[in-house]
């Protein structure tokens, strides 16, 4: 029999705003890939009006349900607050009035499909899900594991909201095992949370990408150099980073191009410091872009920039040298623990970043080594290999678990 994994998500492709739902998705099919059945209990507000709606698969390992909640990727207290007063008694009759709700009427209705599910092993992903985790645990009496792709101190940039924080901690520590998604957040775990190093497991990020090299397909020719951002308009991303280094770049080699892809609570503050910086010509907003948009412009990319003030992993990393785009990312990311060759700088030294750019923009041979080594470097990170290290703490979990009754 297949190791069966009940597992809570909050997003998941096509309706997903980030890399979360992009990493869910890419484990899930990387389970099943290594014959582990999953039964994956997502949030939704398009669900059926019962509160639990089972979606079809063409996986005969995966069933899906989606319940009925508007939490909402990346949600907080005050973003859930500001859609809940639009229609008050809309959400406190099928959503919950505050977050704090939200989440304990998802995990309440994750418990009564863990009651019917039978599973060998809780998988839960951030902190969301980590009460719903909890619940199912305790009931069913089977290992939880905590999966943390982004913690509370990554997305205020490390000023916590107390309740997100301590939800978190909870699940930290209820959990039998921690899966992290880089060494860099299992060290803010030990250091910020209080974790115990032994109890976290770093499983990077994969692709499904990684099919080809991507030299044989580099931009076009055109006259003005494009440098790329493509992220969530949030100060974790470091977009006002990306601007103060492209202002740099701008006084060097005023021809360039720079594009930012994404959308958030900052896009009005970033056109602004665009003008002020005398870049309202340089600098395209292009919003939020879908997998194909994002597909074209990586390649017209002459270069991609990861700008984070504090990044877990970042899939957009290996998807930029997937494309076969020479990149620079933060030292505090994840990638740069597997993305060895690209230019890796501090967030704040955008002096540095600048300095990247154009060192990549003017000298060809070194952009395509980048290009062929970068790619090279990150050939084995495929969701069915990352997956394989999850089932394998799968079965040491459930091993343990039965060597001890």
């Amino acid at each position: 029999m297949p190791i069966h994994s009940l597992m809570f998500g909050w997003e998941y492709p096509p309706m997903n705003l980030g890399g979360l739902g992009v990493a869910c998705r890419g484990i899930v099919r990387g389970l099943t890939g290594n014959g582990v059945k999953i039964t994956l209990v997502l949030p939704s507000s398009g669900a059926q009006e019962n509160g639990v709606e089972i979606i079809s698969t063409d996986n005969p390992l995966i069933k899906t349900f989606r319940v009925k909640s508007m939490m909402s990727p990346y949600d907080n207290m005050k973003d859930y607050a500001l859609r809940a007063t639009s229609n008050p008694r809309k959400f406190a009759q099928m959503y919950g009035s505050d977050l704090q709700d939200a989440v304990e009427w998802f995990s309440d209705s994750g418990l009564e499909l863990a009651k019917k599910a039978d599973p060998d092993v809780i998988h839960c992903h951030d902190w969301m899900t980590y009460p719903a985790g909890m619940l199912a645990s305790k009931y069913c009496k089977k290992p939880l594991v905590a999966h943390i792709h982004a913690t509370e101190m990554d997305r205020t940039n490390f000023q916590p909201d107390q309740w997100i924080y301590d939800t978190e901690l909870g699940g930290f520590r209820s959990a039998d095992s921690i899966i992290a998604v880089s060494n860099y957040t299992k060290d803010i775990l030990v250091s910020h949370y209080g974790i115990p190093s032994d109890k976290i497991k770093v499983v990077h990020n994969g692709s499904d990408g990684i099919k080809h090299n991507p030299i044989k397909a580099g931009p076009i020719e055109r006259k003005n150099p494009l440098v790329l951002f493509l992220g969530r308009l949030t100060i974790q991303k470091g977009p006002a980073q990306f601007l103060e280094m492209a202002a740099k770049v701008n006084e060097i080699d005023p021809k360039v191009m720079f594009i930012i892809a994404g959308d958030g609570n900052m896009t009005g503050e970033l056109m602004t410091k665009a003008c002020e910086l005398g870049l309202s010509r340089n600098v395209i907003f292009a919003g939020r872009v879908s997998s194909s948009e994002a597909h074209h412009l990586y390649s017209h990319a002459d270069c991609f920039v990861m700008s984070s003030l504090s990044e877990p992993f970042g899939l957009v990393a290996l998807e930029a040298v997937e494309h076969g785009v020479p990149v620079i990312l933060t030292k505090q990311s994840g990638a740069s623990e597997v993305v060895n060759h690209a230019f890796k700088i501090d967030y704040w030294d955008t002096e540095k970043m600048a300095d990247c750019v154009l060192t990549i923009l003017k000298d060809k041979r070194l952009s395509k080594q980048l290009k062929s080594r970068a790619f090279k470097d990150i050939r084995h990170l495929t969701w069915e290999n990352q997956a394989a290290k999850i089932k394998s703490i799968y079965e040491n979990l459930i091993y343990s678990m039965k060597s001890s009754d």
